[in-house]
């Protein structure tokens, strides 16, 4: 039986946030205590957490930008501060156009942290405990609020008119 399907039903961000509390509580992130040890696990996360990263925006485009997004993805970089990041962005013309942010998804390893955690561009923190493939599959219904929520925001900020397939819901 997988880590998602056993004692929590349906709801894969349990296991997750159980990882998160755990590790809280032992000091440590995915069994490993250093901050050097820490950073290769997140480094392995962002190549985990890719594909699905890039699943997650491809349907936000495909579903209501009509295909006119364009992703892109940043690669893991050090931050000024010390820390690591990668994100994953979902721009398309009328957002340009806007002058709004793009929809984003984050993966975090601040130098103050003790663990990774996502966010979105204009959306908080979740905690970012991932060290499988079935883990990181686990997270889509996470990136899928977080991209929902920043589309939600980002429409709050301007106006419906960012998003195309309702502006032009016959496709044209």
């Amino acid at each position: 039986m997988s880590e998602s399907s056993t004692a929590h039903g349906d709801n894969p961000t349990l296991p997750a946030l159980r990882r998160h509390f755990e590790d809280l509580r032992d000091g440590t992130h995915g069994g490993v205590e250093t901050r050097a040890d820490k950073e290769e696990r997140f480094a392995d996360t962002v190549v985990l957490l890719a594909q699905y990263a890039r699943r997650v925006l491809t349907e936000i485009d495909e579903g209501l930008l009509e295909g006119t997004g364009l992703i892109d993805e940043s690669g893991l970089r050090r931050t000024e501060d010390g820390g690591l990041t990668a994100s994953w962005t979902l721009s398309w013309p009328e957002q340009r156009a806007a002058g709004v942010r793009p929809i984003t998804l984050n993966a975090h390893f601040e130098r103050g942290f003790h663990h990774p955690h996502l966010r979105g561009a204009t959306v908080g923190e979740w905690p970012l405990n991932v060290f499988t493939d079935e883990q990181a599959a686990a997270e889509v219904g996470t990136l899928r609020a977080i991209a929902a929520a920043d589309l939600h925001n980002l429409v709050f900020q301007r106006d419906y008119r960012l998003v195309p397939a309702i502006t032009r819901p016959d496709g044209g």
